[in-house]
């Protein structure tokens, strides 16, 4: 019963020049609030049902998930007593822990109701003179006697309070796999190290992992495409602050952000890609097959994805606009550069990008023609 609160590697021997550019591809879109300014980025499948398309919303799923968010504006006047109030009223017998999370008051609730079961979460969205501040309460459960937790966690996790969040790890990742200290560490570019906090790059794997069995899921599915693109920029999203530090640094190392003259854009791309391209080729078809990109980063080792994941960050912090593109038909991944020049190009959200190839040593521009056909390539935009 639905109860809402409101009612790879590739064989280079063929490397060609190719001049031709690729209709748009699929690109799903995450959900966001014009009116509030937070982020939601749920899995496929999910139909909005019901609200007022401003502080309240409700989703769900034919496989019996549901998905209800609310935000209460100045009603209440800690997360604590938010809290209470939202288990009395829907007689919720599950526990509730509270955290931190990227500064703001949240927790985190387990959710056992009306023959419901699942997780919430809950989170100030910004501050008050008054102390009556708006708060973000997001509950995903379904009916007891299936275990969705994967989606459960997956769902709120996806929740970026602000925008300053959609480039930091989800709620669920902080709150389970708190980051911890700065370590300085060694990159994969010599004489060259930055910080990086000491549990982010379990955290990264972790959160990898969890998401490649979310997109196991849809393997059979006619939303896997789209799933795949919430695959990588939940990743994507999750790593951009561990390896931020380390992406700053390389970008300094090289004289910091190119200008912007054509030629030094290029150029700039063209080095971030050697970098990647020397990085060890390293696969796990057992698994996820994603090396997270703070190992990438630190260990200098990785797929195609890991690495053109990595070009996309380096490159995002030199002002370059990135992006990737992936083939579940070639097995492979390449990198997308928004920089002059000839070269193969594939369009990708209104934007011609330059394709990088990230596991043989080409410049940046070419592309093996045994995987150049176009059918067969997904784009990821990451902002």
């Amino acid at each position: 019963m639905h109860v809402p609160l409101f009612s790879d590697n590739i064989s280079m021997k063929r490397i060609l020049l190719l001049l031709f550019f690729i209709p748009t591809f699929i690109f799903a879109e995450a959900f966001s609030s014009p009116t509030w300014g937070f982020g939601i980025d749920l899995p496929e499948g999910y139909d909005y049902i019901g609200g007022d398309g401003k502080d309240k919303f409700s989703f769900s799923r034919a496989d019996g998930l549901f998905f209800d968010l609310i935000v209460y504006n100045g009603t209440y006047k800690s997360i604590k007593e938010a809290v209470d109030d939202v288990n009395r009223k829907l007689g919720n017998s599950g526990s509730v822990d509270f955290f931190s999370y990227h500064g703001k008051q949240a927790a985190i609730l387990e959710l056992n109701f009306a023959n419901n079961t699942g997780w919430g979460f809950c989170v100030t969205l910004g501050s008050s003179p008054n102390k009556v501040v708006p708060m973000l309460l997001a509950l995903s459960y379904n009916a007891v006697g299936k275990d969705m937790n994967l989606f459960h966690m997956s769902v709120l996790d996806s929740i970026s309070p602000t925008a300053e969040e959609r480039r930091y790890p989800g709620p669920i990742m902080e709150y389970s796999y708190p980051r911890g200290e700065q370590k300085r560490v060694p990159l994969a570019l010599s004489g060259v190290s930055a910080n990086i906090r000491e549990n982010d790059a379990e955290a990264a794997q972790v959160l990898v992992d969890r998401e490649f069995k979310v997109l196991s899921s849809y393997v059979e599915s006619p939303y896997w495409k789209q799933a795949w693109i919430r695959f990588y920029r939940f990743i994507y999203r999750d790593s951009f602050a561990r390896i931020e530090d380390a992406a700053s640094i390389i970008v300094r190392s090289w004289g910091g952000p190119p200008s912007s003259g054509v030629e030094e854009k290029r150029a700039f791309a063209q080095r971030a890609l050697k970098l990647v391209q020397g990085f060890k080729y390293e696969r796990n078809l057992n698994g996820s097959d994603f090396v997270n990109i703070v190992t990438a980063v630190t260990e200098g080792r990785g797929d195609c994805d890991s690495r053109a994941m990595l070009l996309a960050v380096i490159l995002a912090k030199a002002d370059i606009r990135a992006a990737m593109m992936v083939s579940r038909q070639y097995s492979h991944a390449m990198g997308l550069a928004d920089v002059a020049g000839q070269g193969a190009r594939f369009e990708a959200h209104d934007i011609k990008w330059l394709v990088a190839e990230t596991t043989a040593n080409v410049d940046i521009g070419l592309i093996a023609q045994d995987n150049s056909d176009s059918e067969f390539w997904i784009g990821i935009v990451f902002e």
